[in-house]
């Protein structure tokens, strides 16, 4: 309830079938995918136009943003994916048609005729991949090279984008945050004190220079390569054994070592210095929530290995032709505006619009007062765009 308006929360499932050699999911029938979404708008008003937002691993609906939104009167749809809260086992190409699932709903079903994607954080990647593959469907097989048709999906196209407080993809994020001193995926906590920027020991300390930040991206790099190199390894294995279904989990450690984090001069922003989203960088580093800790082979080649992955936010981006609306928040600790520049240049057209949200963090939990700068940025490119009816 704000100033007296309620807001409507409406929860609804969203079926759709498929057919897979393997579950990657937790219980469900057979070949039946169950969506779960929530709408949510203002009580009693009506809308021809409704802003879809979705994540990898989705529990978005509560988000300030999400609800403020709804409340400044537009309809808000919350698509969450089938792995919702867990993205161990996530195939980003299954995201995509989960995401399509909910659209052609809002419109065969809710009758909704504009419908804009909303591209928070981790759903901004998911946005553009969604888009480009509904514009231009190419992808028939996984990065695993497991057999799935997303140009049989018959994805509607979005009428417009908007990336805010989004990062460019899942596996340029983890690349840029992974820890290079680990040189040894079996002995991860024999690390290289030279690349190790927890250790007191390394004679590299902020502020780093050119030359230590170029070495620390490339080993950064050349780690992703490795272990994708090896996922690709295993699986061929399993495959001249005649087991093209098997699978396997393992554990990336050491996936929170962001230079920025050490050096406020690398990504520089009006975010606080030395700390990271999920608290202190170095706790964060080899705690059970950084990016990849769990995972599998298949799910490692489709978001998160650095060359494999096709929810390429980038080159996703340079493909659509829809408007977007890029929106970074200044002060945000986990996408840095490097990541909205880079989103807002990838745009190959013209009908893009780039905002910063001064001192906004990234939940908004911090600045709550600053929700209304973005919900009014939302709402004048949506007027401006005539997304809105």
């Amino acid at each position: 309830m704000a100033g007296g308006v309620k807001l409507v929360r409406e929860p609804y499932l969203v079926l759709h079938s498929e057919t897979s050699g393997f579950k990657d999911v937790y219980g469900g029938a057979g070949e039946r995918v169950v969506v779960e979404c929530m709408r949510i708008f203002c009580e009693g008003t009506a809308s021809r136009s409704a802003i879809v937002f979705s994540h990898p691993i989705g529990g978005g609906a509560f988000l300030p943003l999400v609800s403020a939104l709804a409340h400044a009167g537009h309809h808000v749809i919350y698509c969450n994916t089938r792995y919702r809260g867990n993205d161990t086992a996530l195939i980003m190409e299954k995201c995509v048609a989960d995401l399509g699932a909910c659209l052609a709903h809002a419109r065969t079903k809710l009758g909704y005729e504009r419908i804009v994607l909303g591209g928070w954080s981790g759903g901004g990647s998911l946005s553009l991949f969604y888009q480009d593959q509904a514009e231009n469907p190419s992808i028939t097989e996984t990065p695993a090279g497991d057999p799935y048709d997303l140009t049989a999906k018959d994805l509607p196209p979005a009428d417009g984008i908007m990336l805010l407080a989004a990062h460019v993809s899942r596996a340029v994020t983890l690349t840029e945050w992974m820890d290079p001193s680990i040189t040894d995926e079996s002995h991860p906590f024999d690390r290289d004190p030279e690349l190790n920027i927890y250790d007191p020991a390394n004679p590299n300390q902020p502020a780093y220079s050119q030359a230590y930040v170029a070495r620390y991206r490339t080993a950064q790099l050349d780690r992703n390569r490795r272990i994708t190199a090896w996922v690709r390894e295993m699986l061929a294995d399993f495959r001249r054994k005649g087991e093209p279904n098997m699978e396997r989990a393992f554990t990336v450690h050491g996936t929170m070592a962001s230079l920025c984090w050490t050096d406020p001069a690398q990504e520089p922003s009006d975010r606080r210095p030395y700390t990271c989203y999920l608290g202190e960088p170095r706790i964060a580093n080899d705690g059970p929530v950084g990016l990849a800790r769990f995972t599998t082979l298949r799910s490692w080649l489709s978001q998160w290995g650095f060359d494999t992955t096709n929810a390429d936010g980038l080159g996703n981006a340079a493909r659509i032709s829809c408007p977007v609306l890029v929106l970074n928040n200044t002060a945000d600790l986990a996408c840095t505006p490097s990541h909205a520049q880079r989103l807002f240049d990838a745009v190959a057209h013209d009908r893009k619009v780039y905002r910063d949200i001064k001192d906004a963090d990234h939940y908004y939990i911090e600045r709550p007062d600053l929700l209304p700068a973005a919900v009014a940025a939302c709402s004048e490119w949506l007027e401006a765009e005539s997304l809105v009816r």
